[in-house]
């Protein structure tokens, strides 16, 4: 049975294991699309690692709250006072949600990108940077402005630790240092060993960024635990709309650094000087970063995810979704055409996002297929991490050409993958027709032409 009175239908039905729980009702579960060779099927998300769906919950409390909105931080009017009030308390629901330590920071951005472009500005001079290449751009290239150590892909979680306490060995040990690092890989899904790069980090004077985009919306997060220096993530990975994002984490670089943007908000009083220039004494706490109207019904809706998430259990969730892993991957190692991407092997732990290649296949004409023949919604191409999938696929940059023609034949070296993805609204149904579909166009083909439009592979309708 859902946590959730709502979770009627097919969703209840799907936990045949009475150990699980259903999947949480999300918005579009019931959503059917056209199908090319005729007829309408019930919409397969599979694409939750780009923007997972919102729950039915966070939908409903946003749409109880809407009523009552009004301008945040600026007015002496009731609907403003509770919005208020709603925004500080989304931030104390952060806060607790991510384990923060006493006295960190929650800063409201509009995304994990946002996140870590707000800390490479906060950065203190002469920062140094470590980064692995395995990063996802959001992470890979916010640090420009700093000096940046690139490091190779490891190959087992030992190795990273390894590869960089090496590389930390060789820093200026006076100098400010910073490394960045992913929870759960965007491309293999495989979780990283935080806590020990954090200890490594430390160890060698160096503080430490997650990117745990991918690894808030699978599993528990402590930031106390974890002993990282900043965590970042986007609410629609966390199964909530409308754009917002947070930055978590210790405030002393945060409250030194110049302020994100200029604005109102971020000010604590503005003055005309003698000379005809402006004084202004900046805020010390978040607010110094949010200037401008903050995005209220974002952030309350990144706080409703937290909550819901929470009252579910993480650890049915974690169980669900394990279960999900299984079929996923035990249906895709009867098909010898299909290659699985992984850094660090099978048994390695890992979220429910999977890369992987046909042999024979263009990647893009694939996932078309999925689509217009299947109802499944994947995504194909390099996931904005592209050192990280040439590396798996050995790989050069180039052109993948035209979709209607394989793009790589048996041995030959494919040049981009497809990946599928799923979460906490994924029903079992959906995984089931993925394998199942996986399975046919291996073994029959596609029925349909496709042509290239805009780049894109797309059904042919003469």
């Amino acid at each position: 049975m859902s946590v959730y009175p709502n979770a009627a239908g097919t969703a209840a039905a799907d936990a045949a294991d009475p150990s699980l729980c259903a999947p949480l009702p999300v918005l579009g579960r019931d959503v059917t699309v056209p199908l090319v060779t005729g007829g309408e099927v019930t919409y397969a998300a599979l694409d939750y690692a780009a923007s997972a769906p919102a729950l039915q919950r966070v939908w409903d409390d946003v749409a109880a709250y809407a009523p009552y909105y009004g301008s945040v931080h600026r007015g002496a009017g009731y609907l403003s006072q509770l919005s208020t009030d709603l925004f500080e308390n989304s931030r104390a629901v952060v806060h607790g949600f991510l384990g923060c330590r006493d006295g960190d920071q929650v800063v409201f951005t509009r995304s994990t990108t946002d996140s870590l472009n707000l800390l490479a500005a906060a950065l203190p001079a002469g920062c140094e940077v470590f980064v692995f290449e395995t990063e996802h751009h959001a992470s890979l290239l916010p640090w420009r402005n700093a000096r940046v150590t690139y490091l190779d892909a490891p190959r087992t979680p030992g190795e990273a630790v390894r590869t960089l306490e090496h590389a930390l060995a060789g820093r200026d040990p006076y100098g400010p240092a910073l490394v960045c690092v992913t929870g759960a890989s965007n491309v293999t899904g495989e979780v990283w060993p935080v806590r020990e790069l954090a200890a490594a980090a430390h160890a060698h004077g160096a503080r430490i960024v997650l990117d745990a985009a991918q690894l808030t919306p699978h599993h528990p997060l402590s930031v106390e635990e974890l002993d990282v220096d900043w965590v970042a993530f986007s609410g629609h990975k966390l199964y909530a709309p409308f754009g917002s994002g947070v930055l978590a984490g210790r405030a002393d670089w945060l409250r030194e650094a110049e302020p994100y943007l200029a604005g109102g908000g971020a000010s604590r009083t503005v003055a005309r000087r003698a000379d005809g220039g402006v004084e202004v004494e900046w805020h010390t706490t978040a607010a110094r970063h949010e200037a401008g109207s903050p995005n209220v019904i974002g952030v309350y809706s990144i706080a409703a995810a937290c909550k819901a998430l929470t009252e579910a259990g993480f650890d049915r969730l974690v169980a669900r979704e394990r279960h999900l892993i299984a079929k996923v991957r035990e249906g895709l190692a009867e098909v010898p055409e299909v290659r699985l991407l992984s850094l660090f092997g099978d048994d390695a732990p890992r979220v429910g996002v999977l890369s992987f290649v046909v042999d024979g296949w263009n990647s893009s004409h694939f996932a078309a297929a999925l689509s217009a023949e299947y109802g499944i919604g994947v995504r194909d191409g390099l996931f904005c991490a592209h050192p990280l999938v040439r590396t798996l696929l050995g790989s050069d940059p180039q052109d993948v050409g035209e979709c209607g023609a394989p793009e790589a034949g048996p041995g030959e070296k494919s040049l981009n993958a497809i990946r599928v993805s799923f979460g906490a609204g994924t029903p079992d149904e959906h995984v089931e027709r993925f394998v199942r579909a996986v399975k046919e166009l291996v073994r029959d083909g596609a029925q349909w032409k496709y042509r290239t439009e805009d780049g894109r592979c797309v059904p042919d309708r003469g």
